[in-house]
């Protein structure tokens, strides 16, 4: 039997990461778990004191490289200035994690009725949440592609990208002190990743770049108490989602342990989508 270590196909030393909205509350986590498996990372955020402050973190936590770089990922300006930095630093990108989306300083606005919603909004989070996701992808994949050496591109989309959101867990819900609901935006923007995604993965195929949608389901962040009961009774696991607990699937498909994966959603989500 030859030898091959299954251990080493997760092993990331070496690697040049780029996690876009990574100074997140998910983003953190992806961050971190990739620097603990020995990639340098590049924490690329739109606020750049919080970017910059994880990087440090990380070099001192995990003894690997971390930079972060402000980026708004909605102007191709930014973008392509971001990734010049990554190349200028590094020489090269491997892995991108094309993880950022939207948040609207007008909540009553993002959060409005169906009927009600305005164009302004809806355009202000498609532009980040699938404008942003093309501009990433084209800026990063044309680096691999001249590279030459393949890649991994991984884009967060969501369970309600996958399925509708019940709108009965909403009743008597709030997330961080206010009303809250899943708006369509949301929904079809996260939606549309995932067609990206399948796109990217045959388009790059040839090229050895394999393209991957990473889909969590609700996880805990500040809902209350009302929002996560009637949540949870619509999971088969009964409990919402922890943010460490996206971290694996990630580095699955990051990793050379998915050196066959490409053009999938991996839905992390405790098994809502089966029912």
């Amino acid at each position: 039997m030859n030898e091959f270590s299954y251990r080493k196909q997760f092993d990331l030393s070496g690697k040049v990461e780029v996690v876009t909205g990574g100074a997140g509350i998910l983003g953190q986590h992806f961050c971190t778990g990739l620097a603990e498996s020995g990639a340098s990372v590049v924490v690329v955020d739109v606020q750049k004191d919080k970017a910059q402050e994880l990087a440090k973190t990380l070099k001192v936590r995990c003894k690997v490289e971390a930079i972060g770089i402000a980026c708004d990922v909605s102007d191709q300006k930014s973008v392509q200035k971001m990734v010049a930095q990554v190349v200028d630093k590094f020489g090269e990108i491997n892995i991108l994690h094309n993880n950022a989306a939207g948040k609207s300083e007008n909540l009553n606005a993002f959060f409005a009725p169906f009927e009600e919603y305005s164009l302004e909004q809806w355009r202000e989070i498609m532009a980040v949440n699938l404008d942003g996701m093309f501009l990433i992808a084209q800026a990063v994949g044309k680096q691999m592609v001249m590279q030459k050496t393949g890649g991994s591109i991984i884009q967060t989309g969501s369970i309600y990208g996958v399925m509708a959101p019940n709108q009965d867990i909403y009743q008597g819900s709030s997330y961080l002190g206010r009303e809250i609901n899943t708006p369509a935006v949301y929904t079809a923007s996260k939606a549309a990743v995932i067609g990206l995604t399948k796109h990217l993965a045959t388009y790059w195929a040839d090229q050895g770049i394999r393209v991957n949608t990473l889909s969590p389901g609700g996880t805990e962040s500040g809902q209350n108490d009302e929002f996560k009961r009637r949540y949870s009774e619509r999971i088969p696991m009964r409990r919402m989602a922890q943010a460490e607990e996206m971290v694996g699937a990630l580095l699955y498909l990051a990793s050379d342990a998915s050196s066959y994966v490409t053009g999938q959603n991996i839905v992390v989500d405790g098994g809502l989508n089966t029912w």
